[in-house]
């Protein structure tokens, strides 16, 4: 197995090269790619210092297997047919084929069946927030059919890469200090602030971040759910927030609820508040499942649900969720 890492230099491919080695991946070689910048550098995986390939219009993928990348939308669609030409599958992190009809998108604990069929060797991983999301509702969804979601997020500064997170660091003790903090990554101050506003506005005054949750979410589930978001940029360095309101079919018990969270695939319920007890992002950094709590009936409505979740933007919301792909197409 040759796997190749496009874009290690940034945060999720350094995610990518720590997951690789933690969770031990059957790999016999990996190619490191990168832009002409991080060319020459070098990475020590398992021991052994790799060099940073320039990535490049040519043959360099031939005998790869699998090509995990994360370099941007127009990379992607740049160096596809590159990646793809030679059979090898390429699982972007980017948001350039999300949509497509002939793209899987994928998040294993969801439709892993659909990593199958890429007929152009392209499977896409969802956005972050998406990929949250849909990990908490499908053990409802199994219960009864979720009609509609109404979803507020609470996206960390990782969410915008490594140079955002800096920017944080460097803001909050700008502020501090009582100095005028430099804005370059974020269309205003976050440090000590909250931003309402991810990505571009599109027509209906949604973000193109909020109205990816609504597309991205019937794609993987095979829905007609709708999905209503309004996304928000928080000072937290790592690990996003969501508070989730879900409407299902037919009327659900809180016990049904719990019980199916405890035995969802990568799920971990964490919900005691009586003791204080439920997800907060200081925490779960650097974790690997979506963790849910302040489940609750909503009483405006007899089948409605609300909770809580938070999850590590960097892992699940990015490497891990391409890397569990790998692993399923490698099994």
């Amino acid at each position: 197995m040759k796997i190749a890492i496009v874009g290690v230099s940034g945060a999720v491919g350094q995610e990518f090269l720590k997951l690789l080695d933690e969770r031990k991946f059957p790999l016999d070689e990996l190619v490191l790619f990168g832009s002409a910048r991080s060319a020459g550098s070098e990475y020590v995986f398992r021991g052994e210092k790799i060099k940073v390939r320039e990535l490049k219009h040519n043959d360099d993928f031939k005998g790869i297997d699998i090509a995990l990348a994360s370099a941007g939308a127009g990379t992607s669609r740049e160096y596809a047919s590159d990646i793809t030409k030679f059979g090898t599958v390429m699982i972007d992190n980017s948001s350039a084929f999300r949509l497509d009809e002939d793209v899987p998108l994928v998040v294993p604990e969801v439709n892993a069946d659909d990593a199958k069929n890429c007929p152009r060797n392209i499977i896409a991983n969802p956005n972050c927030t998406t990929i949250q999301m849909v990990v908490a509702l499908n053990p409802i969804e199994k219960l009864s059919h979720i009609k509609r979601v109404h979803i507020a997020t609470y996206q960390s500064a990782s969410g915008a890469g490594a140079a955002a997170m800096e920017e944080l660091k460097i803001q909050s003790s700008q502020v501090l200090n009582g100095s005028e903090p430099d804005i370059k990554k974020f269309k205003y101050q976050l440090a000590f602030n909250l931003i309402p506003q991810i990505d571009v506005f599109t027509d209906n005054d949604y973000t193109k971040e909020e109205m990816k949750m609504h597309n991205e979410t019937r794609k993987i589930m095979h829905s007609d759910v709708s999905v209503s978001a309004t996304a928000i940029r928080v000072p937290v360095m790592r690990a996003h927030s969501e508070a989730i309101w879900c409407e299902t079919a037919s009327p659900l018990s809180l016990d049904d609820v719990r019980q199916a969270f405890e035995a969802a695939p990568g799920v971990t319920l964490f919900d005691n508040p009586s003791e204080g007890k439920y997800p907060m992002p200081f925490h779960l950094a650097g974790c690997d499942d979506v963790y849910v709590g302040r489940l609750r009936k909503d009483y405006t409505h007899p089948n409605g649900l609300a909770f809580w979740t938070v999850s590590d933007q960097i892992r699940k919301g990015a490497a891990l969720n391409a890397i569990q792909i790998a692993e399923y197409l490698s099994n």
